[in-house]
């Protein structure tokens, strides 16, 4: 009885190793085989110019060196800049509706319906939201034919070729399309605190300034930290809103180009050693952002065991 027991208990288990089976076989093939890929030819020179394919031809840390002294700092900061512009205004907003959908005194009505119209832009391909805000900001769009028939501007304003339109365009994009996803996590995370805490603060007199203040953003601090550094690694990977907004050149004088779009140029022109050197760099600071969050929920996790 005992071994048809364990036979038994070996068939099932085979049968989980087969269902997890095609995880693993398309994990291999389409990620972990062209990742191997990309970090061997980023030791290489390979490029095409013209109809002649030069290389591979192996030059160490060249490609690295290359990165790291010419151009590719700046096109961080132009998009670590983009993200933060973003992310205040993003921020700022959905803690101010989450708090708003979380406040029993207000009992707001139809929040199923506020939410998920908050959530519809998330939704909405960005390529579609550039495209929109190129036809509105245009240098003969509606926005600037409103603005010089009011009165406000004499002439158009040129916001694709001004460094502070453009990238405060950007901005608005991202934190239109991202707020709500936003708002869903500080949301989950203010619904998740003790109510008795805020009922225990109003008897001491606490009004909603200082229970905001003194219990909601402490407890809240592992949502914070988990939005914040989930919302950069997404930021450092910003693409196609300024890719279409400025066609892909970053115009005006580079000052919107992002490091994914530089690895586009790369790769459009056939230099695959220089663009397998970007995506190991980004890979490595996008590892080590995703290490910070592990570590940051498992250290609040263990304090809220001990105490």
């Amino acid at each position: 009885m005992q071994t048809v027991r364990k036979k038994r208990k070996i068939s099932y288990a085979i049968w989980g190793y087969i269902f997890l089976l095609p995880f693993f076989l398309s994990f291999v093939v389409f990620t972990l085989l062209p990742m191997i890929n990309t970090i061997y030819y980023s030791f290489f020179e390979m490029y095409r110019s013209g109809l002649k394919q030069v290389g591979p031809n192996f030059v160490g840390l060249d490609n690295y060196r290359a990165l790291l002294t010419g151009d590719l700092p700046k096109y961080f900061g132009n998009t670590l800049f983009l993200w933060g512009l973003g992310f205040v205004f993003q921020f700022a907003l959905a803690m101010l509706l989450a708090n708003l959908f979380s406040n029993y005194r207000l009992r707001i009505r139809g929040q199923a319906f506020f939410k998920t119209v908050i959530y519809m832009p998330n939704l909405i391909m960005a390529a579609s939201i550039a495209m929109l805000f190129f036809a509105l900001f245009s240098d003969n769009g509606p926005i600037n034919l409103l603005l010089t028939q009011v009165g406000i501007l004499k002439e158009p304003y040129r916001f694709l070729a001004a460094v502070a339109g453009s990238r405060g365009l950007i901005a608005t994009m991202n934190t239109l399309m991202w707020y709500g996803n936003t708002t869903i996590l500080l949301l989950a995370g203010i619904l998740g605190i003790d109510s008795s805490l805020f009922e225990a603060s109003q008897i001491d007199g606490a009004g909603p300034f200082r229970q905001f203040i003194h219990i909601t953003m402490p407890l809240l601090r592992p949502i914070m930290v988990y939005v914040l550094i989930t919302n950069l690694i997404g930021g450092l990977q910003m693409f196609d809103v300024p890719q279409i907004l400025t066609n892909g050149r970053g115009v005006p004088n580079n000052t919107n180009m992002t490091v994914i779009m530089y690895l586009n140029r790369h790769l459009f022109s056939k230099n695959f050693g220089m663009a397998g050197a970007i995506s190991v760099i980004m890979f490595i600071v996008t590892g080590l952002l995703s290490i910070l969050v592990f570590r940051t929920i498992l250290r609040d996790r263990k304090e809220g065991r001990k105490k």
